[in-house]
């Protein structure tokens, strides 16, 4: 490999949510979604150069970075986009809140496939809106959608749009043609908008594929708005930069208004530069992070088959967040993880924040050195062997 993701970097005492949260320096975090990598070094580079000039005014968002940006989602995923249609913001879980709440009246219905992503949760609640859950199927360690459940959900008159979560977080999926084409004539049907938040799209492995829900159809493209951003993939999330992609004039105009409203329409210098450098110079470096990550899943699987047999991992496809079951412990996941954290300095996500189906679950962070991955295993292990 060319870029060394085995190092082992200290990210403590640098004002870090993941690491500096917890003031106890034996504890081992797994839970935020952020990398203990460094960043490509096109980015460092393309930062420090920025940098040294010293002055760090407001700033206007240039011609290159969308460039950058349409480029990259053409010849990476195949969409096919226009400067026009894009909104910048300071991240994806803004965008969202901004474009439910354009997209809605108080008391309208929001559908959410759970277990998924927290924030979704709060989106919809701080704009009046309420939820319905449809919930995804568990079988054979993996998840599919109820398009039953999903077809009756739909029919309420006020259910006005679904948060489509591809890839899946915290489930792993990588949602396949079949299955977005039966979310998205079931959501055309009945009228309901498809936000699709992909900001795990760079984030997929071997045998799978992602696929933006605005690319399948020209009617998929106008039925939807899409968010992106490269902060996931890149660990850049600090930098607070995020696209909204909606291709109709007045959904686009809606959504503006919305973000204007919500004082999210302000973006910083360094967001801009990380994103061009990322798009533009970044993509060798996030292929090999991509193949480093997924060796982290083969040995996390690999451990829990031979050491931890009755907790299952859930097929991971995209994301580089392992959604255990933790059924066998018998313990509900919101008290399981403080309890690791207090018996084996160990910061998982319980699965109950995703909503009660992700109850018997806890969500691992695998975007960090193997190191680190074996050393949260041996400590989960451990406080296995000692609650039996």
């Amino acid at each position: 490999m060319k870029y060394n993701f085995d190092e082992m970097i200290s990210r403590r005492n640098t004002n870090c949510i993941k690491w500096d949260a917890s003031a106890d320096s034996e504890m081992l975090p797994m839970w935020v979604a952020d990398m203990d990598f460094r960043t490509a070094p096109a980015i460092v580079e393309a930062l420090q150069k920025r940098v040294a000039h010293g002055i760090f005014g407001y700033t206007r968002v240039p011609d290159e970075y969308y460039q950058a940006v349409i480029s990259w989602l053409d010849r990476r995923h195949g969409l096919k986009t226009k400067k026009d249609w894009f909104i910048y913001t300071s991240g994806v879980v803004p965008a969202i809140s901004a474009i439910i709440k354009a997209m809605t009246e108080p008391g309208d219905k929001v559908i959410l496939q759970t277990p998924v992503y927290n924030c979704f949760f709060s989106s919809v609640r701080n704009n009046g809106c309420e939820i319905l859950s449809n919930p995804l199927i568990y079988a054979g360690q993996t998840y599919r959608m109820d398009y039953e459940d999903l077809e009756r959900k739909a029919a309420d008159p006020r259910a006005k749009v679904l948060v489509l979560c591809n890839p899946h977080n915290p489930a792993g999926r990588v949602w396949t043609h079949e299955e977005l084409v039966r979310l998205g004539e079931i959501c055309i049907r009945h009228n309901v908008l498809v936000i699709s938040d992909e900001i795990h799209c760079e984030l997929v492995y071997p045998g799978h594929k992602h696929l933006p829900f605005a690319s399948i159809s020209e009617e998929f493209l106008k039925h939807s708005v899409t968010c992106i951003s490269p902060s996931k993939a890149f660990n850049i999330a600090g930098l607070q930069i995020a696209n909204i992609i909606a291709p109709d004039d007045e959904i686009r105009r809606k959504i503006d208004r919305a973000i204007n409203v919500n004082e999210v329409c302000d973006v910083n210098p360094f967001g801009v530069i990380a994103t061009i450098a990322a798009y533009n110079e970044g993509e060798e470096w996030l292929d090999q992070l991509v193949g480093y990550i997924g060796e982290n899943y083969k040995f996390m699987k690999d451990f829990c088959a031979v050491n931890l047999p009755e907790f299952p991992l859930a097929v991971l496809e995209g994301t580089y967040l392992a959604w255990m079951d933790c059924s066998a412990l018998h313990i509900p996941s919101e008290e399981l993880g403080v309890r690791l954290q207090k018996e084996a300095k160990l910061w998982l996500n319980a699965g109950a924040i995703y909503g009660k189906d992700g109850d018997n679950f806890m969500r691992w962070n695998l975007a960090c050195p193997r190191e680190r991955v074996a050393d949260g295993l041996n400590r989960f292990l451990a406080f296995v062997k000692n609650n039996k």
